[in-house]
């Protein structure tokens, strides 16, 4: 039997609940398989850590991270600590030191879920995110001059190097070769005249290895407009971090909300940890009463299990939330239902066994 050390770290707010849920979900895969098992090992980082400790993880965390197969992460964020802390000093530390440049966001607007667009269907909306994850605007680098005097000056500097503006779009290039899809490409060269002409002229570059490959290019103020007036026309999309980030929250909008987001950050090369995620937030307004939709957490288990080679799992779970989402008997208050974070994660769990039992036996 194969085992799986996931190192998890609950977080804040709503992370624990929702983590709870999709390592039920896990385990129960692994069980029903039986090939393969999990070994999670909890680590208790987060906000509440940083209120006792002054830090947001141990200082060897990273250490005590890198031998694992994956990092499962509930949620980050509480009031009283500073946003630029809580995510600079965990989540970002995470991706940078283990290289997960590869930031995988699906947005589809699975049967059952209920989209902000009106008469769209399901399959005008799917389309995966790729984004990259360890530099562009998200690189740190900058400076604070003369600061609080009157000539205070702000520099934030995003950084695009050749290796990773390449690397990101090689690998949008060749998910849309594998799955014979269309690739977009979202920059804002008109206005960013150094960093996104790079970053198109790269993809130009790269292009020319993918000639069956057909791709389309927008400045990122038309994509969102296009991604509400015509998502169908977006399959696989290659941006930076900061327009990725932002045009996956449109997407969570159009496709069932914030409730279904789920993010995947990949060290494609598997010299260290990938980290699974959804991607909502803590909400500590509701931590604690049973509220919390756990479905993007589980859709990230989904996103684990592909990672892991079990294909046939990941495409379980996205069923069998399209199953539960469309007889609406358990769903959480988001969602319009009266259900609790836990029935919630029992239901998928019935569902996934039903699935996979029929599977086997027919």
């Amino acid at each position: 039997m194969k085992t799986y050390r996931i190192a998890v770290i609950p977080g804040d707010g709503i992370g624990p609940e929702v983590i709870n849920e999709g390592v039920k979900v896990l385990n129960k895969i692994a069980e029903l398989d039986s090939s393969f098992e999990f070994d999670f090992t909890y680590f208790p980082w987060g906000c509440e850590f940083y209120t006792k400790h002054g830090k947001m993880m141990d200082d060897d965390g990273i250490d005590q991270l890198k031998d694992f197969a994956a990092i499962y992460l509930g949620a980050v964020g509480f009031p009283g600590v500073p946003d630029h802390i809580s995510l600079w000093d965990l989540l970002l530390v995470i991706r940078k030191s283990f290289d997960q440049y590869v930031n995988l966001r699906p947005v589809q607007l699975l049967h059952g879920a209920h989209s902000a667009l009106a008469n769209v269907k399901n399959d005008e909306i799917d389309m995966l995110f790729i984004r990259e994850n360890t530099e562009g605007e998200y690189a740190g680098a900058g400076d604070w001059l003369f600061k609080g005097q009157d000539n205070e000056v702000v520099l934030q500097n995003a950084v695009f190097s050749r290796k990773g503006t390449e690397r990101i779009i090689r690998y949008a290039f060749e998910v849309a070769k594998r799955e014979g899809k269309t690739l977009t490409s979202i920059s804002k060269a008109n206005a960013l005249n150094y960093s996104m002409v790079f970053w198109d002229e790269v993809f130009e570059e790269v292009s020319l290895d993918y000639p069956e490959v057909k791709t389309a290019s927008y400045l990122v103020d038309a994509a969102a407009m296009l991604m509400i007036t015509d998502p169908k026309r977006f399959e696989i999309i290659v941006t930076s971090n900061l327009f990725g980030d932002i045009l996956t929250d449109v997407g969570a909008a159009i496709a069932g909300g914030i409730g279904l987001a789920a993010g995947a950050n990949i060290n494609p090369e598997r010299r260290y940890p990938s980290m699974f995620e959804p991607v909502h937030g803590s909400a500590p307004d509701i931590a604690g009463k049973g509220l919390s939709n756990p479905l993007a957490t589980i859709w990230s288990a989904s996103q684990m299990l592909d990672f892991f080679g079990y294909k046939e799992y990941g495409k379980a779970i996205a069923s069998g939330i399209e199953e539960l989402l469309s007889t609406k008997e358990f769903l959480t208050p988001d969602m319009g239902g009266t259900a609790t974070t836990s029935e919630v994660g029992e239901k998928m769990v019935e569902i996934l066994t039903s699935q996979i039992k029929r599977k086997v036996l027919g």
